[in-house]
């Protein structure tokens, strides 16, 4: 699975976003804001549709988790990353201050733990298969509701996502820096080398010019 196969999660209060996380830019935050305006009260998965995403939500006593996939990923990844997610965050702040947190003001605590639950899905999906299919052998499987959004937000919706990942900038950034400074110390080293060449070869004439002149003069 691609490492872009995730692009977004985030949780919220009802209707209010308290903790998100994305590497990316897009209108894709918009539509899953008003996705979540549309979610249904009662516990239970929902999966909507759009230009080859999908976006997948576990509605759970009042809170909503919420991940922004790649079609291709499937629902098996992005359901379990958000059954992990809902593990971690009640472990977290169940009865604490998740209750009365404002808008965005867990992000920063809680978007490094979305990031690693994120990748480590995105790294295990086959391990994260069998856990699901174990799960379902000896549980109850709650169906998952599958729309388009199109038909959720009644008009039509297009997905845009820059994929120049912030990390990949300032990446690419340190190697621009690395590859800067490797050549200003190449060029130093060539300058140097060709100095003394000029210097050896002016001590060379000088020395000439010495001889020469002793020479002449008997020295």
């Amino acid at each position: 699975m691609g490492q872009q196969s995730l692009i977004y999660a985030f949780v919220a209060r009802g209707t209010v976003v308290i903790a998100d996380y994305t590497e990316f830019t897009g209108n894709f935050t918009a539509i899953a804001s008003q996705c979540l305006q549309k979610l249904p009260a009662t516990n239970n998965k929902f999966t909507y549709n759009c230009d080859g995403h999908t976006f997948n939500y576990l509605v759970d006593n009042g809170y909503a988790y919420c991940v922004v996939a790649v079609e291709s990923a499937g629902r098996q990844v992005p359901i379990a990353f958000l059954e992990r997610i809902k593990e971690d965050f009640t472990k977290r702040y169940g009865g604490g201050k998740a209750a009365t947190a404002s808008a965005n003001s867990l992000s920063k605590e809680f978007g490094p733990k979305l990031k690693e639950q994120m990748q480590y899905c995105i790294d295990h999906p086959e391990e994260i298969s069998k856990i699901a299919k174990v799960k379902a052998q000896v549980s109850e499987v709650k169906g998952v509701m599958i729309e388009n959004i199109e038909k959720v937000l009644d008009r039509g919706v297009k997905i845009e996502i820059l994929v120049d990942k912030t990390e990949n900038l300032r990446s690419q950034a340190q190697d621009f820096r690395q590859i800067g400074t490797r050549m200003r110390r190449k060029m130093w080293l060539q300058n140097m080398k060709v100095k003394l060449i000029v210097l050896g070869i002016l001590i060379a004439l000088i020395l000439i010019i010495v001889l020469s002149i002793c020479g002449g003069f008997n020295c």
